[in-house]
């Protein structure tokens, strides 16, 4: 049981030391981030939140929302 016990923990230790040997060569993590990618931003994909603020800029032709109908509706 020890001996097995032992040789799991040699073996996630190996693991751990493998997986941290890019961090130790001076690279950083991978960027995973949608706006971090520059594949992504050179295919013109953005990630949600900069979508959204896209969406709420003013357009001309600009849905209003709930609150401004009933602001204007109670004036």
């Amino acid at each position: 049981m020890l001996k097995l016990f032992l040789l799991l923990l040699l073996l996630v230790g190996l693991a751990v030391l493998l997986l941290s040997v890019r961090l130790m060569a001076g690279r950083g993590f991978v960027k995973t981030h949608v706006d971090q990618s520059k594949a992504m931003r050179q295919r013109g994909i953005h990630c949600v939140q900069h979508q959204d603020a896209a969406a709420r800029s003013a357009h001309k032709v600009k849905v209003k929302e709930r609150a401004e109908v009933q602001a204007e509706t109670s004036n």
